[in-house]
Formats: structure tokens, C-alpha cells, sequence
């Protein structure tokens, strides 16, 4: 197939790039050098073939406390680069069928987080705008799906982890966080400080895993949303024992500062129509999902890890 894929040099694209490839998949690989997706003719130079599927994986955001601090350019820039992708793909390539990314931070942390919920009541403050721009984008693949009817599918992701993670010196995810801060222990022999009581839950899937899922559902499911999750939740404070088992740092050395911002104290997503749709899916084990991920780690520590 020939597949055009925004956010291609991501932490998600690159891997979802890479097995597509290895499938024998032709890729048109999209990223903010090559295609700025805020200009609205910017699609215009990709016209020369004909996909068979649209990933838009590209969104302006970062983890942390990004979101409290960027709401305004967030809306502008993620509904610039939404509203540009789903015109050309209606204009220009409505052959194709759309994949896209939701995000978990769009439900109602006060509500049941299934399918059935995604545009139901208000996304945590802390997140808001990012979070309505998903669920506009959402929106956007339901009105041009009644109107022309096109194909899409929304998946909505719990946090990814794994190897080949952004080495820019951005915001990190709180697992890549986490690793990265007691690493720094261990080799600086520096306070580990995590933000919160630790008694916060979140839920991780492996992007190798995520990237097969969304491939396989891509293959059998149209205009549909569906979770993308592991169905269970652990605390900061056993993501961060798990760590230090790994890298060797003693846990109890650990600090927990509770003035700090935590997002969500919960986040798991109801999974019951994934394990309809792939019955047989399987997901890496987290404690070998995150021997893989702290290796990799050690294997990029001058970029990830480097010494003050």
C-alpha cells in the first residue's frame, strides 16, 4: 500500500514507520521540515500519488506541565494543522482511509473512560485545550465521514513507552521522566525528586505494541474510535521501585514533592472493545518493557543522561 504518515521523525511515527516499512509498505514519511501543516497548501506537494491510508499522527504538544503554560498557541496550532490535513484528505485523497490519534487527557476524569464518553462532559483543566482539539478533530472525522464518506479510525492511546524516544531535550513523559531522574541518581549520585505523593496511577503500552495494534485495526475496523490500552494501572511509586530495581538505586532515597503538578490521579482506559476487535492481541510485559526502555537509555546517556 502507499500510506502517508504526518509526524513521521516521532517517537510513535518512526517506530510505526519502520514496521510498516518492513511489511513492504511504500511511506511517504511527513514532519515539520519537510511540511509545515500550519500553511494550508502545504499538503499540496504530496498530490503526486494516490494513499490508500492517511496516518496523522502530528500534533503541537509536549508532556508536563506544557499544556498550563501554551494553551492559546496549542488551540490555533493543533486546529491549523487538523483543519489543513482533513481538507486535503477530503479534496484530494478521499480514496484513502484516515487514522488518527485521540488522546486519553480528552475524557472526563469524572466519567468511565470508554469510547462512549470521549465527548462527554469536561477534559481535566490542566489539559483542556489540547484535549478539545482532539475531540475536534474527532468531530471533524465524524462530519466528513456523514457527509462524503470517508473511512477513518480514531485510536486513543494510554502513555507509550519504549525505545527510540525523543533525545531533544524536551519534556518527557512521566515513565521516561522517572527513568532519566534516577539514572541521574545512580550516576551523580543527585536527589531524586518525583513530583506528587507517588500515589498517582497511569497505565503504559509499549509502542512496538501500539504500532502493531493500530496496523492490524487499520486492516479491519472503519469509522469507529477505540482505546488503545493495557486494562490496568499501577502507582508512580511502583513504576519508580521497578526502575531502581533495574538500574540499582535504592528506592528508599527517593523524594516526593506534593506541590508539585501531577495531572490526572488516574487514568486507565476501558479496553472491552479492543479485546472485541483483536481478541488475540497481546501486549510486552511491563517488566520487560521497561528493561527495554532503560537500555536504551544507557545505550543514549550522553544525549538523555549528560553530566552537568
Amino acid at each position: 500500500m502507499k500510506i502517508l504518515i504526518t509526524g513521521a521523525s516521532g517517537f510513535l511515527g518512526t517506530n510505526l514507520c519502520s514496521q510498516l516499512e518492513t511489511q513492504g509498505h511504500d511511506i511517504i514519511k511527513l514532519n515539520s521540515k519537510n511540511c509545515d501543516l500550519t500553511q494550508p497548501d502545504s499538503l499540496l506537494n504530496f498530490n503526486n500519488l494516490s494513499y490508500d491510508q492517511i496516518y496523522h499522527l502530528a500534533a503541537w504538544t509536549q508532556a508536563g506541565d506544557f499544556c498550563l503554560y501554551h494553551p492559546g498557541e496549542q488551540w490555533i496550532i493543533n486546529q491549523q494543522m487538523n483543519t489543513h490535513v482533513l481538507t486535503w484528505w477530503q479534496k484530494y485523497q478521499p480514496q484513502a482511509k484516515f487514522i488518527c490519534m485521540g488522546t486519553s487527557c480528552a475524557y472526563d476524569p469524572d466519567l468511565a473512560l470508554v469510547e462512549e464518553n470521549y465527548l462527554t462532559g469536561m477534559p481535566i483543566t490542566s489539559l483542556f485545550t489540547y484535549a478539545m482539539t482532539k475531540r475536534m478533530l474527532y468531530a471533524g472525522l465524524l462530519a466528513l465521514n456523514k457527509q462524503y464518506g470517508l473511512k477513518y479510525l480514531c485510536l486513543v492511546p494510554s502513555t507509550l513507552y519504549g525505545t527510540g524516544y525523543h533525545t531533544d531535550g524536551r519534556q518527557m513523559h512521566f515513565i521516561f521522566d522517572l527513568i532519566r531522574k534516577i539514572i541521574r541518581g545512580k550516576l551523580y549520585d543527585e536527589p531524586v525528586i518525583l513530583w506528587g505523593d507517588g500515589y498517582q496511577s497511569r497505565e503504559l503500552v509499549f509502542v512496538e505494541d501500539f504500532a502493531k495494534i493500530a496496523m492490524e485495526l487499520a486492516q479491519t475496523v472503519d469509522n469507529d474510535l477505540i482505546n488503545i490500552g493495557a486494562g490496568e494501572e499501577f502507582t508512580i511509586r511502583n513504576f519508580a521501585k521497578l526502575i531502581c530495581e533495574g538500574v540499582g538505586y535504592d528506592f528508599n532515597k527517593i523524594q516526593f514533592d506534593t506541590s508539585r503538578y501531577v495531572g490526572a490521579k488516574s487514568k486507565c482506559l476501558t479496553v472491552d472493545k479492543l479485546k472485541r476487535s483483536l481478541p488475540n492481541f497481546g501486549l510486552t510485559p511491563l517488566e520487560l518493557g521497561l528493561t527495554k526502555t532503560i537500555e536504551w537509555f544507557w545505550q543514549e546517556q550522553e544525549k538523555l543522561v549528560p553530566a552537568n
